[in-house]
């Protein structure tokens, strides 16, 4: 399917491995031009060139901390008019909610919330004056159903659901979408580093782990970057116009609910 998209351009954060590379990989195979970003520069530097000589479209990687203002200034002087913005960030680590004081609530709150609002504030009005706009925001399936010990996590994701619910409904008459993922057990090394943590703290082996995890949920498998990434394609397509305010729950059938 021809996405419609080929020529515009692209801010993909935190896409130096994981979801966002997939979902950079993705736009770029559709032929759009992506600003990617990380922290670590050898590995947003592989994943550049990676993605440019697989599509050939043009590939700036941006070494930031979007989670400053100095850091979204680099993402925003690389591209300073996107068509399509996706946000991503990483998350807390697992923590008991007791063990939570005020510094590191706000700045889970910054991580995975403020940050992403900036950036809408940031791109949104342009993308209006031209009539295309596409954000969708990386978010959790623990928004539908949270996970202990991901309190902040979940609390701060599900604010910027809310938060960005109403400001999606006031521009989808200037053809600007803004749409949230939800993804569950994925191939990556957050889920990684989760298994490795879970492994710890229950005395048990990572295989077993593993095995629980593939237990809860249906289609028997985690999910891949690859598939995630096409479904972040899509809703940044011609053919997603119509789709705005809304929840994309990927979890392979894990989330036991009809609505």
């Amino acid at each position: 399917m021809d996405l419609g998209i080929r020529g515009r351009t692209a801010i993909v954060c935190a896409s130096s491995q994981g979801l966002g590379r997939g979902c950079a990989q993705a736009l770029a195979e559709a032929g759009v031009s992506v600003v990617i970003n990380g922290r670590n520069q050898s590995l947003l530097e592989e994943t550049a060139r990676h993605i440019r000589e697989s599509t050939g479209v043009d590939v700036t990687p941006v070494i930031a901390d979007i989670s400053t203002h100095e850091g979204q200034a680099a993402l925003l002087a690389a591209c300073p008019t996107p068509d399509i913005l996706i946000n991503n960030n990483g998350g807390p680590p697992f923590r008991d909610f007791r063990d939570l004081d005020r510094d590191a609530l706000l700045q889970g709150v910054t991580m995975n919330m403020v940050t992403a609002i900036e950036l809408v504030q940031k791109v949104i009005d342009p993308m209006v004056a031209r009539g295309f706009g596409r954000i969708v925001n990386i978010t959790s399936s623990s928004v539908k159903a949270p996970i202990a010990g991901l309190d902040l996590s979940s609390g701060a994701r599900a604010g910027l659901t809310a938060f960005l619910a109403g400001v999606a409904r006031s521009v989808a008459a200037g053809n600007v979408t803004i749409n949230n993922l939800l993804p569950g057990s994925f191939d990556t090394a957050r889920q990684q580093a989760g298994r490795k943590a879970a492994a710890q703290r229950s005395n048990m082996s990572e295989d077993d782990v593993a095995r629980q995890t593939l237990a809860r949920i249906p289609a028997k498998r985690l999910g891949n970057a690859e598939e995630f990434g096409q479904t972040c394609a899509f809703l940044c397509s011609v053919h997603a116009g119509y789709i705005t305010g809304q929840n994309v729950l990927i979890d392979g059938g894990a989330f036991s609910g009809a609505f």
